[in-house]
């Protein structure tokens, strides 16, 4: 696996320096790879904790104002867990000087601090029950009653 993502060239992986000294045999600087799902999924899970956060400051759905303030304690949460999963990932793989799967640090991290976030605050099982599709369906059906009115009328 890691041989095929370091022989890709698309806009697939994000390229860092390991260290900013050259190695002394090549001259070139050893660089490590971030592939664009261990940004993705985590990103993913992040922006639906953000949606949590605005249904449980009750903010509307629709339309949605981008600059409302409102409390974000599981986005701020799990953000500082990928941080802190990313910086595991560094850690372990200059330790071992070898590739690391960034996901396996990266999900226990973002879960475990949305899991302990919704702990301390009692609201495991709002977390565990939030559904967007409810809101959906709820939607759907007030529009059938509409049309059916309006075809009444």
């Amino acid at each position: 696996m890691v041989t095929v993502a370091k022989n890709l060239d698309g806009p697939i992986k994000i390229l860092f320096p390991r260290s900013l000294v050259p190695n002394a045999e090549t001259g070139k600087i050893e660089l490590s790879l971030l592939g664009l799902g261990d940004i993705v999924i985590p990103g993913f899970f992040l922006a639906l904790l953000l949606r949590f956060d605005a249904h449980n400051a009750n903010l509307p759905y629709f339309p949605t104002d981008c600059h409302a303030s409102f409390p974000k304690p599981y986005f701020h949460s799990a953000l500082v867990a990928y941080v802190a999963g990313l910086a595991t990932t560094l850690f372990v793989m200059i330790q071992f000087n070898a590739a690391q799967p960034a996901l396996l640090y990266l999900v226990p991290a973002c879960l475990g601090s949305s899991l302990l976030c919704a702990a301390v605050r009692g609201e495991l099982k709002e977390l565990f029950a939030y559904s967007e599709e409810e809101e959906e369906e709820e939607e759907i059906q007030a529009d059938t009653k509409k049309d059916a009115a309006a075809k009444k009328a």
